[in-house]
């Protein structure tokens, strides 16, 4: 089996969906809604805050890069059985951060529910990104 191959595909899906969820949560502007959520967040630390989900966005992005280059090059340094077990490590880092943030918003109690579904999509693509990551450094 392909693993990196499977992998690049569910971080391509993973990110999609995280797309998805944001452009859905922006989309009530479109209709005259406010977006606007009660925040504790000072105007002065959001560019902090900005910066920090653009680097949870790009981080994946870098793993599905690496995941291509090792699958395009298998005698590369990425495709190391140590490059193989960051992956597996930073998958499961990032279903716990889904699993968490899935958790709070069903916690929350005017949560839209069409954000809950992707989230739940979005953990479950986690948990298989863990399962092709795990097979992948164990070849």
């Amino acid at each position: 089996m392909d693993h990196a191959f499977r992998l690049a595909g569910l971080w391509i899906a993973w990110l999609l969906v995280m797309l998805y969820h944001v452009e859905l949560g922006l989309m009530p502007l479109f209709h005259g809604l406010p977006v606007e959520i009660k925040s504790k967040i000072t105007a002065g630390r959001l560019p902090r805050l900005f910066t920090a989900m653009m680097v949870y966005f790009l981080f994946p992005l870098a793993a599905l890069l690496l995941v291509v280059h090792a699958h395009s090059a298998p005698a590369s340094w990425s495709n190391q059985p140590i490059w193989r077990a960051i992956q597996f490590w930073f998958s499961v880092l990032y279903t716990v951060t889904n699993l968490l943030h899935l958790i709070a918003d069903v916690r929350i109690p005017d949560s839209r529910a069409d954000q809950v579904v992707l989230m739940v999509v979005l953990t479950i693509i986690g948990l298989l990104i863990n399962l092709e990551a795990w097979l992948w450094w164990q070849v």
